[in-house]
């Protein structure tokens, strides 16, 4: 068993999760396949929402930047997260880039970046915003934009059940005025231009 992060109460996700098997009307004993499901199911909502703890905020180091006027861009980082109005899980790709100011981030900075903000109960267009204000705070770019890309189960398995990717956007700064398909080009464009 994992430890328990501090301000999650493992035993009462536990025993929610029981009385929602009963719910169901759903019998344990008759079962035994439910028999650890409420264990497991624990340690599964506390390892995919730690990204709600306070100190779970990733230490990112940057590095100094050269002073190129080229775009850096980051692209099919695969995610997965919960939806929070249903608590199913949506899953896709993020992709960054941004125009540096003084400082650049590693690549293993932006996934780990991405996977915080994926680690809680959440909306896509949030974690969008949220990934962007991250890299604005930390690099000070003078130009930044997020896209994800995902498949929304709350919306493929119940309610319209329709089938595709939901795209969600936020550009800022340099980038604003940049088409949008130059910016997923593989950074090859020179900023301001």
């Amino acid at each position: 068993m994992s430890s328990q992060p501090r301000g999650r109460d493992r035993g009462a996700v536990e025993r929610a999760v029981a009385e929602l098997i009963r719910g169901l009307g759903l019998d344990p004993s008759r079962d035994p396949e439910l028999a650890q499901t409420p264990s497991r199911v624990a340690d599964l909502y506390l390892e995919v929402f730690s990204g709600l703890e306070p100190d779970s905020e990733p230490d990112l180091v940057t590095f100094p930047h050269s002073g190129s006027d080229d775009l850096v861009a980051v692209r099919d980082l695969p995610f997965h997260s919960l939806c929070v109005h249903h608590f199913i899980p949506f899953f896709g790709r993020a992709h960054l880039v941004y125009v540096p100011g003084e400082r650049i981030i590693g690549v293993s900075g932006v996934a780990r970046l991405v996977d915080h903000y994926a680690r809680r109960p959440q909306l896509q267009e949030r974690m969008t915003a949220q990934i962007a204000d991250h890299v604005e705070k930390l690099l000070r770019p003078r130009g930044v934009a997020v896209l994800l890309e995902a498949r929304h189960l709350c919306m493929e398995m119940r309610g319209v059940r329709r089938f595709g990717r939901v795209e969600t956007r936020v550009v800022r700064g340099a980038l604003r005025d940049t088409p949008w398909t130059e910016l997923w080009s593989g950074g090859r464009r020179k900023a301001g231009r």
